[in-house]
Formats: structure tokens, sequence, C-alpha cells
């Protein structure tokens, strides 16, 4: 589903993360999200068939913003490697900010949809490092011979499990610093030749 930039649809989002958050997928009804969103529940079936749908619709809201965040952070970047720590910075205070929605969002794409939803919610963040790691191949800051693809979802990947182990599963036996300087240079190495 795509994001509608209208006011209700905006709202029913807002709200179903509140009502979720606090209550569980399953123990929320869309009469609670409706009440707390203003909005008749008729209008609800407007934008979604049926609570579950709003799981990958409050996924792709949250990977916007991530993205939108990522975007504006890196604009003039002079290196791959100050994208890179863009990257690191922002997937780690996303996920603090937001772990309650995190873990709801896994928990129902992970019951309710299949990896293909779940792959198309984070088409976009893909191709866009993918674009910047092909920047990087060109100038270059990495090492060409690799698959830019398979290498752009290995990275996102594993910055987002960190950051996941580092603020959901309590992994906290370094400071944050530390983990994120390790993370970069993990990756840094993965991709330059001595």
């Amino acid at each position: 589903m795509q994001d509608r930039p209208d006011d209700k649809y905006s709202r029913i989002l807002n709200a179903a993360i509140e009502v979720i958050s606090d209550k569980g997928l399953e123990k929320s009804s869309v009469s609670e999200i409706v009440k707390k969103a203003g909005i008749a529940q008729g209008t609800f079936y407007l934008y979604f068939s049926s609570k579950s749908d709003l799981v990958p619709a409050i996924a792709n809201s949250l990977l916007t913003k991530i993205l939108d965040r990522m975007k504006r952070k890196v604009q003039g970047a002079e290196s791959f490697w100050s994208t890179l720590d863009a990257v690191i910075d922002v997937t780690f205070k996303v996920t603090d900010d937001h772990k309650d929605i995190i873990v709801l969002v896994y928990s129902g794409l992970a019951v309710n949809h299949s990896l293909e939803k779940w792959e198309e919610v984070y088409r976009p963040y893909y191709e866009w490092l993918e674009i910047e790691i092909s920047k990087a191949v060109q100038k270059e800051e990495i090492y060409a011979d690799i698959n830019v693809k398979w290498t752009s979802r290995t990275i996102i990947n594993l910055i987002e499990n960190a950051a996941e182990r580092y603020y959901i599963g309590g992994e906290q036996d370094e400071s944050l610093t530390v983990y994120k300087d390790e993370l970069f240079k993990f990756i840094r190495k993965s991709l330059i030749t001595d």
C-alpha cells in the first residue's frame, strides 16, 4: 500500500501506532483506532481492508521517515564513508526513538504478511544505498568487484540488526560510541582493499 498524503490516512496511522503500541495488535480494535483518530469506522475501511493491513503501512511510514532523514543528513557528503557514518547514526537514533514500533512491525509482518511485502517496503531504501555504493565504486572509494544490490541489502540489514541488538536486545556491554565505531570499521574493512 502506498503512503497517502491526506490527513485522514495520517491520523489513522498515528492513532494505530499509539493504540497498538499500548495494547498489541491482537488486543487492539479498529473501533479504538478510529475513535483515537477522530474518524468514522467506515472511513478506516476506505484506506485499509483490515487491522492487519496497518502493519505494512506503519512499516512503510517509518522507513520513509528514516530514508528522508538519511538523505537530508548525507546531502553534500564528501565520501561514501561519511554517508555510511550517517546511515549508522540515523539507524541507531531511529531505532532508539521507535523501538516499540519496530517490534510491532516485525511481529506483525512475520505473522500476517509475506517476505515479499517486507522487501517491497524496503525497496526504496535498498535502491538509495545501491546508488550511494555505485558512486563509491566510481570514485574508487571501495573495490569494484562487488554485487551492489546484494551489498546494499547486507549493509542495511547488518546496521539495523546491530541497532536492534543494542536497543531492543539489551546488548549494551560496550558504550554506544564503541558499538557504532566497531560496526563502521567492520563494514569499511569489508569494502576496501589494502
